[in-house]
């Protein structure tokens, strides 16, 4: 009996000096500098919902989507949080990257203005002058837009430019309008100048297209299939968390960056991000449940006007999985 009791003892003391097992250091890069749509991220991090499912996160700003596609196609990030259509033009030429779940659902695409201007529907555009950056994602489908709404490129004057120079160009009054996303370009904008901006959005006119993702490596899903069940399952109840608490979760950019930007600003726009997650097919499913159809509808228009390869639309399928994604309740 004693000698029992010493080997039970003996085993207690050893399993009490083991050390506990590290958490999975997880490297997610995000599409670009950091703006209110990427409150769930930072609030997921402070809330400790990474931290419960083994994983230690580090977040990084991104220079763009083609970019952080690219470092996520070398593995010199683990997961990308970029724009949908962009990483499927790098995936039909080869990447080896893959959407492991789609969050903005509907389009955030919008020709914007300031407020006290009234332009508030694609009739008001005509006579305007629009500000551009060729060959972006917005720049690319705007002729879709155009066609659904009757425009002709005759209807109004362009100038064009890099991301700044829009923003300035309509800061400046030098264009009434720019094309952007509705929770970062018209933020930006507000925070120079503290005028509010009004977005006319693409998907009110029918464009029905998926936007940002969460990506990842496509040998790396494979080989760490429990690791990306389980930052699916921790970044899905970060965005939960995080629509129940707007201001908090904006807060915790802040809090980890406070450089990041404005309080009001970023909860607003975390605020008009959240109504993208969901399509009325989605609407009472968990964030990144994308479906078939949304993803067939995107690769069509990007085949049509996005530039994307036709090959694509023989299976838009590779570009995604919901596999790994939490079911209902879990």
């Amino acid at each position: 009996m004693k000698r029992w009791i010493g080997a039970a003892s003996v085993a207690l003391m050893m399993f009490a000096a083991m050390p506990a097992q590290a958490a999975d250091k997880v490297v997610l890069m995000l599409n670009w500098y950091v703006y209110g749509e990427h409150a769930p991220f930072y609030y997921g991090k402070a809330k400790g919902i990474y931290a419960a499912e083994g994983i230690d996160l580090e977040i990084q700003e991104g220079r763009g989507s083609a970019a952080t596609t690219q470092a996520v196609a070398a593995k010199t990030a683990d997961f990308g949080y970029v724009d949908v259509p962009t990483m499927m033009r790098a995936a039909i030429k080869g990447a080896p990257v893959v959407a492991t779940g789609v969050l903005l659902q509907t389009s955030p695409m919008s020709a914007m203005g300031f407020a006290d201007k009234n332009i508030k529907k694609p009739e008001d555009i005509k006579g305007k002058t629009v500000a551009i950056t060729p060959a972006d994602s917005m720049t690319q489908i705007w002729p879709l837009f155009l066609k659904k709404t009757g425009l002709k490129e005759s209807d109004f004057k362009t100038v064009a430019g890099d991301g700044q120079t829009k923003l300035n160009a309509v800061i400046n009054g030098q264009a009434d309008l720019l094309l952007g996303y509705v929770m970062d370009q018209s933020m930006k904008i507000k925070d120079a100048t503290g005028k509010d901006v009004y977005p006319i959005k693409f998907a009110d006119y029918g464009i029905n297209m998926v936007s940002s993702g969460i990506i990842a490596n496509s040998d790396y899903v494979k080989a760490n299939a429990d690791l990306v069940r389980r930052f699916m399952s921790a970044t899905t109840k970060a965005v939960e968390a995080a629509e129940k608490e707007p201001k908090a979760a904006a807060q915790s950019i802040l809090d980890a960056n406070p450089k990041g930007g404005k309080i009001d600003t970023l909860t607003q726009g975390f605020e008009l991000t959240i109504p993208l997650y969901r399509t009325a097919e989605t609407k009472s499913k968990r964030p990144f449940q994308v479906t078939d159809q949304n993803m067939t509808d995107s690769v069509n228009l990007m085949v049509e006007y996005g530039g994307l390869d036709a090959k694509a639309k023989e299976n838009p399928k590779a570009f995604y999985t919901n596999d790994y994604l939490p079911k209902s309740g879990s």
